[in-house]
């Protein structure tokens, strides 16, 4: 019933639609159900065409320095509907009694992974990335491979295996 409420409620707000066939890089972890509360990332990126494998080439090199406190959730690219776009979904675990929020007061400090529990935790976990040997690297090399780029914040709905 709560799906149904709010396929009434979208309806009224939605003005367009697409649809896309994605594929798994296979070099990315398949995306497992987790325990929540999290919030997650999706970074979707519109690529130049013809420049998909060299994309794919670089990320299965520089994937590690991101998997390592399992902050990568997904990466996918479009097969069918538009073309050269990548999306990658990022996000960390929250322990249970905690409560993400995009404002501040969010997921409780534990000897787990922590999700994103504010913007400011984000961009902390992003800038770790940075520290590391190498990350800079592939970003040098994919960047000039973009044409646009977006980053969503997502709270997964409670039907979601990815709380």
């Amino acid at each position: 019933q709560e799906y149904l409420d709010f396929r009434k409620e979208r309806s009224r707000m939605l003005l367009s639609r697409r649809n896309q066939l994605l594929l798994e890089f296979s070099f990315w972890n398949e995306p497992q159900p987790r325990q929540g509360p999290n919030i997650y990332e999706l970074r979707t990126y519109k690529l130049k065409p013809g420049t998909m494998i060299e994309w794919g080439n670089n990320w299965a090199r520089a994937i590690k320095y991101r998997q390592e406190n399992q902050e990568a959730v997904g990466g996918f690219f479009s097969q069918i509907g538009e073309l050269y776009v990548v999306h990658h979904l990022w996000g960390k675990e929250c322990h249970p009694w905690g409560t993400p929020s995009l404002g501040g007061s969010g997921c409780q400090p534990h000897p787990l992974p922590t999700a994103y529990r504010d913007l400011q935790s984000r961009e902390e976990t992003r800038n770790a990335a940075w520290r590391k040997r190498g990350w800079d690297e592939n970003v040098y090399y994919t960047v000039p491979l973009i044409r646009t780029m977006e980053s969503r914040i997502m709270i997964p709905l409670k039907i979601s295996p990815l709380q």
